[in-house]
């Protein structure tokens, strides 16, 4: 008997072992400590509405959402940092989680990591403080519709008005001057069959888009120090 349920549990041990390897890769998961600092990764496609062929990486917005406001509840996390490498996707959605991102009371520090282009640039200036790694790149262009498109001039009018929203919401939640903006939206020349521009790096610092250049480390030290000056204006307060 005793050597039946030792069988059993080798054999749940190993398909256990099994399942790790194929999600992971790797025969072990690493134990992290409990940690006051919550990671939201935000990669592939922002999908909204439309659901995307199952081939396609998709971040789900409908998935992110109560994550966001679990993160806001949860009195254990004091700070968020946000992983961005993203080709942009749905803007109402993006637009959403931009606005959710910005209205969070704790304190919020982003990374753009690869890429954080279109819909994908709100999202990274919605934080308290913004990254980027040196060899990351943002595109900026035009809001383009996709499906069927009906030619009248209220079309073009709801175009220009998402547009508009996208603009003051970049505007207003980084340095980034509005003239400057446009003007890297609507540039001809830069981007091959579009139009808008393509920024790496310390570019997108320069223009005011992002604050700094940097990776985990200096967002880590950025997020606590963004923490502990919570901390100190609590203590003032009471």
């Amino acid at each position: 008997m005793d050597k039946d349920n030792e069988k059993k549990d080798d054999q749940a041990n190993g398909s256990s072992l099994v399942q790790k390897i194929q999600a992971l890769g790797q025969t072990t998961i690493p134990q992290a400590p409990d940690s006051n600092i919550h990671v939201l990764t935000i990669i592939g496609q922002v999908e909204g509405h439309m659901q995307l062929p199952p081939q396609n990486k998709t971040t789900k917005y409908e998935h992110l959402l109560p994550q966001l406001i679990a993160i806001e509840q949860n009195p254990k996390i004091e700070g968020l940092i946000i992983l961005l490498n993203t080709v942009g996707g749905d803007v109402e959605a993006g637009l959403a989680l931009s606005e959710m991102i910005a209205s969070i009371s704790k304190p919020t520090v982003s990374i753009v990591l690869g890429g954080g282009h279109s819909i994908g640039v709100p999202i990274a200036v919605a934080t308290n403080y913004s990254f980027i790694v040196p060899t990351a790149t943002m595109i900026i262009h035009p809001v383009r519709l996709t499906g069927l498109v009906i030619g009248v001039p209220q079309t073009f009018e709801y175009l220009d008005k998402m547009q508009e929203r996208v603009i003051q919401f970049v505007v207003n939640h980084s340095k980034v001057k509005e003239e400057k903006f446009k003007d890297l939206m609507f540039a001809k020349g830069n981007l091959t069959r579009d139009i808008g521009t393509n920024i790496i790096g310390i570019e997108a610092v320069d223009c005011g888009l992002i604050d700094e250049v940097g990776g985990v480390k200096e967002a880590m030290q950025k997020l606590n120090e963004l923490i502990n000056n919570t901390h100190i204006e609590n203590q003032v307060v009471q």
